[in-house]
């Protein structure tokens, strides 16, 4: 898929970069936030436009615009376009762009097995509960707003090798799947990476998330 790509190929390249300057540390030390800026340059390649931190379709429709969750990446059709204001709508002040519902909304997790900590590199205990529960609180999330006819979870994953990133992805497909989340199977995509904290392989999996 084309934005599963895109991603896979703006992160590789990254890595890449890191590998050509021996960084220290690759990127798969970085944290979840840094890696937004890497992502959104990879997905504006697509040719679609690009809005990061959108409030929620719910969230738009309070007056207060620094009130509501927010999405972290929000791919609308076009680079020079943007989300409409539902408080403006059908008033005078109504402006051309794109209802929620014809916009794509990702959210973005990261999952790394290993992680740096005081400087040291080590099996990271934030793993399992980024798996099994702040992916799935963004997928209750997404799958709970009326307005948003797309959306998807972006699961950025670090491991030590491809059996145990397969493994693990299956795992929570399956654990998923029998909590009745409204999802798709991963559509995926993996590559090598340099090893230096003890991930030498990334999964970039796109989970489309349906309307509960």
């Amino acid at each position: 898929m084309l934005i599963t790509r895109s991603i896979a190929d703006a992160l590789r390249a990254r890595a890449h970069e890191l590998d050509e300057e021996h960084a220290t540390l690759g990127i798969d030390a970085l944290d979840e936030l840094p890696l937004h800026p890497i992502l959104c340059a990879g997905l504006e390649t697509t040719g679609l436009g690009v809005l990061r931190e959108q409030r929620y379709p719910a969230s738009r429709a309070v007056p207060k615009r620094s009130i509501g969750d927010r999405c972290d990446i929000v791919l609308i059709r076009a680079p020079d376009t943007h989300l409409t204001d539902p408080l403006q709508s059908g008033t005078l002040f109504a402006e051309q762009g794109v209802a929620p519902e014809d916009a794509l909304w990702l959210e973005v997790k990261l999952a790394a097995q290993f992680a740096m900590s005081d400087g040291w590199s080590r099996a990271n205990p934030l793993y399992s509960g980024v798996m099994l529960t702040q992916t799935m609180a963004d997928i209750r999330k997404l799958a709970s707003e009326s307005a948003i006819h797309h959306a998807a979870l972006v699961l950025i994953m670090f491991n030590t090798d491809e059996p145990i990133a397969s493994h693990d992805l299956s795992a929570w497909y399956q654990r998923c799947i029998e909590r009745g989340l409204p999802i798709s199977a991963p559509i995926t995509h993996r590559f090598a990476i340099t090893d230096r904290i003890g991930n030498a392989v990334a999964t970039i999996a796109l989970v489309r998330v349906h309307q509960s």
